[in-house]
């Protein structure tokens, strides 16, 4: 079930990977999301997010199209609906993704990457804030024939050459950030060795074709913007504005992730109704004083970025 089109306001997005039921902290982002947008006017675009298309079995895409309508969580195109900027699902998208990755190939900034997980995490290389290794550019200088040796063994991934150079932007909800390219993000991945396109690339050619013009998304993608802000540049396309909302996290301070199943909305359907979901979720980001039910639009004129918290929050034990 889906709004009608709206014209005029900042164009937001859902775009869920799926590769299990909708969690608490998927669900927060989409409320987050869909209330920016629908505040000043705006409208939503359903993206489903399902590049690595045997991780995320149709069935699951179609429930969570299910899950946001039950909640409130209305959009305007996109989906199984479709609309006028499909494909809507990245498993569709792979001639779309080659297009642009030609025009960074022409461009002489990819080149193939040898380097095994288990290699990098066992360097001595940086790590980001989320765990990730610093590619240290181990095979960025391989000669043609060093390429032509490796492949032999090895089928490489795809990395891009980032250059060492400050990127920063104001976050509508953290504020100000800034990140070095190669000292903070390093060569990253615009291709699997199995052919499948990176995250980053995609939802990249993604946003700037469906004509998103708010990318509101978990704390935990904050360090993807620099390099995703980059590709914006490369490839002659507007950028969006962002806003990375806090995480949920579990009472005892865990990640949520689609393996807890007492945080999944295939459970909480059965113990709440949807304004009691939507409401709890709007008292946790501060958006109303006390976690009563609330339906989205009812929470419209109240919505602030500046009532977020910037700091992750720990959902209170027996909220949910």
């Amino acid at each position: 079930m889906a709004a009608g089109p709206v014209s005029g306001g900042p164009v937001g997005r859902f775009a869920p990977s799926p590769s299990g039921r909708l969690h608490l902290g998927n669900l927060g982002c989409s409320l987050l999301a869909w209330l920016s947008a629908k505040s000043r006017g705006g409208k939503i675009v359903l993206r489903i997010e399902d590049l690595d298309a045997a991780r995320c079995p149709r069935v699951y895409a179609d429930q969570l199209e299910e899950d946001l309508a039950w909640l409130g969580l209305v959009w305007d195109e996109g989906g199984s609906q479709g609309g006028t900027h499909g494909p809507y699902y990245q498993s569709e998208c792979s001639e779309i993704y080659t297009q642009s990755y030609k025009k960074l190939e022409k461009m002489h900034l990819v080149y193939p990457c040898f380097c095994s997980r288990a290699q990098l995490h066992a360097a001595s290389a940086p790590h980001t804030s989320d765990g990730n290794v610093v590619y240290p550019g181990t095979c960025r200088d391989l000669t043609p024939a060093e390429v032509a040796a490796k492949a032999q063994v090895k089928a490489p991934a795809w990395r891009l050459k980032v250059p060492d150079e400050v990127i920063s932007f104001e976050d509508g909800c953290m504020g100000p950030h800034a990140e070095n390219l190669l000292t903070d993000c390093g060569d990253f991945y615009l291709r699997r060795a199995d052919g499948v396109f990176a995250y980053q690339l995609a939802v990249v050619v993604d946003d700037a074709r469906m004509g998103v013009t708010e990318v509101v998304r978990g704390a935990d993608l904050l360090s993807s913007t620099a390099r995703q802000l980059y590709l914006y540049r490369l490839l002659g396309l507007k950028a969006p504005a962002f806003a990375h909302c806090p995480l949920l996290l579990a009472a005892d301070g865990r990640r949520l992730s689609k393996r807890d199943g007492d945080q999944s909305l295939e459970n909480l359907r059965g113990k709440y109704t949807a304004p009691e979901i939507v409401g709890k979720l709007a008292w946790l980001y501060g958006i109303q004083p006390e976690p009563a039910p609330r339906t989205p639009e009812s929470l419209l004129a109240e919505f602030d970025w500046a009532k977020v918290p910037k700091a992750d929050i720990c959902i209170p034990e027996g909220l949910f």
